[in-house]
């Protein structure tokens, strides 16, 4: 598949545009790229709609970094059951993007890259925040969006780049 830079740097935007209106890490890396798979946008957010804020709000790992894993899947991942070959090059691709993920952002944790700490931590509730001005002055995570979104854009760069 050909892929235009611009085009790219448009999806980058948009994911971080995506968490701005208030869809969560996930969804919003998610949605940027779901249509080069034929997935529609509003099933894409509904499918990564529970990796929200570190996987139900439980702060584990990062929803942008889980919205990585998702669309390595939908771009190489394995249909058939018993392809071990599939399944390891799918693999292969999500520890390499996931390492320069935590390489970037220091964590694939969301409690890590929150600054979060034991108690603090242990008190996570299912309960939203509300995005206020304040939610996005405190929060780190429209910048792990675009991290996300950007790792995944360059992944796909260099896909085309190794197909020449």
């Amino acid at each position: 598949m050909k892929y235009d830079p611009q085009d790219l740097d448009k999806r980058v935007a948009r994911a971080v545009d995506n968490f701005m209106v208030g869809y969560g890490c996930c969804q919003s890396v998610v949605a940027a790229f779901s249509d080069l798979y034929g997935l529609d946008e509003t099933m894409a957010k509904r499918i990564a709609a529970g990796f929200g804020g570190g996987v139900g709000r439980m702060r584990m790992m990062c929803g942008a970094v889980s919205g990585i894993v998702m669309l390595v899947g939908l771009d190489c991942g394995q249909t058939e059951g018993s392809d071990r070959e599939g399944k390891s090059a799918c693999y292969k691709v999500v520890q390499e993007l996931l390492a320069r993920s935590e390489a970037e952002n220091g964590s694939l944790i969301c409690a890590e890259i929150l600054g979060l700490k034991g108690h603090e931590k242990a008190q996570c509730s299912y309960v939203a925040s509300p995005r206020t001005a304040e939610y996005y002055k405190s929060r780190p995570c429209a910048a792990k969006v675009e991290s996300a979104a950007r790792i995944f854009a360059e992944y796909l760069m260099r896909e085309v780049t190794e197909e020449k």
